[in-house]
């Protein structure tokens, strides 16, 4: 049975099929849903008054991709939310560690296709490593 559902969200269109369909079994199966986006680090070496102002309009980028995540999911009986620094594949796995959900949902293509072609999927890495099901939709 699915109670918990881990929903990775990074704005783009397979993140949005992925979205209508984790509200879906969400709404299904009564679930908590707990959406999750990542946002590539700050470079420390940028020093004051820089990486400040980076720093705000990354979380500031963040809090509007999860809003629009939130608005395409719709209502669900549990829904939280957050951005945490770090590549996407980390931060996912991350979370589920913590969270021990029954299910990822997430897009096969994300926003940083190039970097994925470069360093490996983020989807794959978070198949090959987490220790529940990965539903991936394209």
């Amino acid at each position: 049975m699915i109670k918990n559902i881990v929903l990775a969200f990074d704005g783009s269109e397979h993140a949005q099929k992925a979205a209508r369909l984790a509200g879906d079994l969400a709404r299904q199966y009564g679930a908590r849903l707990h959406i999750i986006h990542a946002y590539d680090p700050v470079p420390g070496y940028l020093g004051e008054p820089y990486l400040q102002e980076v720093l705000l309009r990354r979380t500031e980028a963040a809090r509007e991709i999860l809003q629009r995540g939130q608005e395409i999911v719709g209502e669900v009986p549990e829904l939280e939310s957050e951005a945490l620094e770090g590549s996407a594949a980390e931060v996912i796995l991350r979370v589920a560690e913590a969270r021990q959900p029954d299910l990822i949902v997430m897009g096969t293509r994300g926003l940083g296709q190039l970097r994925g072609l470069l360093l490996g999927s983020q989807s794959q890495k978070v198949v090959s490593h987490a220790q529940c099901p990965v539903l991936l939709v394209r």
